[in-house]
């Protein structure tokens, strides 16, 4: 079965190239095109999509606030971020909303479509260490309120020990192999800590699991780890 794509930019040209691109693939169907965050909303209630290609800049509706809108929903489709520049504050606004990672328009097609079946298959497509350089970068921009760290503090308690010290390497940008190395256990076994972790604190991907370590405390913005949250 094709994974349905979703093209939304204001950019005619730029979604002509990525529809070029994907239409080669044979696993791969642009099923909607939307030329602002308003109108992919729009479309996304009446065509079935699995992965949405979303830009940031946009009139009348930005990236950002259309993601917020689409991930809000349990059945949402995936959403990758495309960004003109590297660890762009919008990416970063764009993985708070839910967004299961950013990459640069220029990626290579290559890449671009193997970002599209890792962000179907479940996975978030930003590398760990990358996601960290910009939460080190944009860490000022993430005030809680005193409720919003009672909840957090609420739900890393459900967690147990072995999880928390997963959720930690993960949050240090370590891979699924890596971690099993430091803790001598299986990738399968990591695997499931890791997938435990995401139901547990209601997340969607690695990328929120990071995004709530540094806001949790639990990372600190340079990678190292904070205090143990109660």
């Amino acid at each position: 079965m094709s994974i349905r794509v979703m093209l939304v930019d204001d950019q005619v040209l730029l979604r002509t190239g990525f529809r070029m691109v994907l239409a080669a693939q044979p696993d791969m169907e642009v099923v909607a095109e939307a030329g602002d965050g308003a109108e992919a909303i729009e479309v996304l209630r009446s065509t079935a999509v699995d992965v949405v290609l979303m830009d940031v800049r946009m009139p009348k509706l930005d990236g950002v606030e259309a993601t917020r809108r689409i991930c809000a929903d349990p059945d949402a489709p995936k959403v990758l971020i495309l960004t003109t520049f590297d660890l762009d504050e919008y990416a970063f606004s764009g993985l708070k909303a839910g967004a299961s990672g950013f990459m640069l328009k220029d990626v290579p097609p290559g890449e671009l479509l193997a970002a599209i079946r890792s962000v179907h298959s479940g996975d978030a497509v930003v590398a760990p260490s990358t996601t960290r350089r910009l939460l080190d970068r944009f860490s000022s921009m993430l005030p809680s309120t005193d409720k919003e760290t009672r909840a957090v503090d609420s739900a890393l308690a459900r967690l147990t020990e072995r999880e928390r010290e997963v959720m930690l390497l993960v949050a240090q940008g370590l891979s699924n192999g890596e971690i099993a190395a430091r803790l001598v256990l299986s990738e399968a076994t990591v695997k499931t800590h890791v997938g435990r972790i995401l139901t547990k604190l209601g997340l969607r991907d690695r990328v929120q699991v990071v995004v709530l370590a540094y806001e949790s405390g639990l990372v600190r913005a340079g990678g190292g780890a904070g205090p143990t949250p109660l």
